[in-house]
């Protein structure tokens, strides 16, 4: 039986308004159902089937996966798209979203607003939820009916979630999967690979990302709480850079489009690599472009340089350019905000190849933590002060700063870039 079935709408739901849920592979859609449908209106159609759905049997309306009439058809069991599913899932369609919202104890106007957030279609009255989605909306409601989250927090959790997760999902299967369940000497198709391959790794992946998202989130909260004050725990003082790809537009036209995916993952491997190894956090990837903040200039000026050495060493890369700025950013879902993140796109954008470019608040702050000097003029007087004998040699200063001509950028007024160098 289809959404556009009799049966398949609630009694009283309007089909206009909004439903939830992901269409699972080769399930039709139906319309939207309403939001404001209430308890009545969750249980079923008219006939009387929606009683009999409520106790998972599936009996009565033929939309249980065994049933010979069922949305699947013919191929039951045997649809390889539905049995996945199942494995993944680790349990059956049972409810429709109507009966998903009720079960959890929550208004169809925001379990709609969860799903959506994660990123699931509407679906109308299908039957494709399981007992693990009515969980997570029991869960979401209970935060909020805790006071632990507001309404608008716990979609944004939602939507958070499921676009990472969404991301993550989608590169495993186009790039590891792909990769493993070529056909083998066996004679076996790709799809009779993967199911047995999905079984035999999936709890190790859910092991890995559990494992790896509390690391992150150790050491997400440990940056936060070392910040001096409530308003710096939101809105916080740190160093933004971006690292682009010279002519990458001219490549696109040039290269063969295996070549060129192979040569945006190498940009991006050895970016995230290089960022991570020297305390940075990457933002971020945009192809040709990345994106990474540190909470200490001096991390943020050596991950620049690294960046530049780095890529100037591979004959098979193009030229880099990087452009890094220093102040107040807003951070929200994982992303960064603001003026200073404009500064650092715009200094990236005017950088010379092979070049690091920075702004005069960064190079302040390379001063103040000993890490460039403030002037190189009172530098080289130092130094030629404790060859004599009459002074105290300087700091054992890392980077060096030359200013260069003062420029207006567009939307930030005019600036004065600094180029950036390892001091020799």
């Amino acid at each position: 039986m289809t959404a556009d079935e009799p049966g398949a709408t609630p009694r009283g739901a309007d089909t206009e308004g909004e439903a939830v849920g992901e269409a699972p592979a080769g399930e039709p859609t139906g319309d939207p159902a309403r939001s404001d449908g209430g308890p009545e209106g969750a249980g079923g159609g008219s006939d009387g089937r929606g009683d009999a759905d409520d106790d998972g049997s599936g009996e009565g309306d033929g939309e249980g996966h065994g049933g010979e009439n069922g949305e699947n058809g013919e191929n039951g069991e045997n649809n390889i798209a539905v049995k996945l599913e199942q494995l993944i899932l680790g349990a059956d369609r049972r409810y429709t979203p109507f009966q998903a919202a009720r079960s959890a104890g929550v208004s169809m106007d925001l379990a709609a607003r969860f799903w959506r957030a994660m990123g699931f279609a509407d679906i109308g009255q299908v039957k494709a939820l399981t007992e693990a989605d009515v969980l997570a909306l029991r869960r979401l409601a209970g935060l909020v009916e805790a006071g632990l989250l507001s309404e608008a927090m716990a979609v944004q959790v939602a939507r958070s979630t499921g676009q990472t997760t969404a991301r993550l999902a989608d590169w495993q299967i186009d790039s590891f999967l792909e990769g493993l369940t070529e056909p083998q000497d066996s004679g076996l198709t790709r799809t009779e690979i993967t199911y047995p391959l999905v079984e035999l790794l999936l709890p190790e992946l859910e092991e890995f990302l559990v494992y790896v998202w509390r690391r992150q989130l150790a050491a997400a909260t440990g940056r936060v709480v070392q910040a001096q004050d409530d308003v710096e725990m939101v809105d916080r003082r740190l160093a933004v850079g971006f690292a682009d790809l010279v002519g990458f537009t001219r490549l696109t036209r040039r290269l063969e489009e295996e070549e060129l995916g192979e040569l945006v993952e190498a940009f991006e491997t050895t970016a995230a690599d290089l960022v991570a190894a020297h305390g940075g956090r990457l933002i971020k990837t945009l192809g040709d472009e990345v994106l990474f903040s540190a909470d200490d200039a001096g991390i943020a000026a050596e991950i620049g340089l690294r960046l530049i050495e780095t890529m100037g060493h591979d004959e098979t890369m193009p030229e880099l350019r990087v452009g890094i700025a220093f102040g107040t950013v807003t951070t929200r879902m994982g992303d960064v905000f603001g003026t200073t993140v404009n500064l650092a796109s715009r200094l990236t954008s005017i950088a010379p190849k092979d070049t690091v470019l920075v702004d005069e608040a960064f190079a302040v702050e390379l001063g103040r933590t000993g890490d460039a000097p403030v002037s190189e003029a009172d530098a080289a007087a130092a130094e030629k002060a404790a060859q004599e004998g009459t002074g105290s040699p300087p700091p054992p200063y890392r980077f060096a700063l030359q200013p260069m001509w003062q420029r207006p950028v567009r939307g930030l007024g005019v600036v004065e870039p600094w180029m950036l160098t390892r001091r020799r």
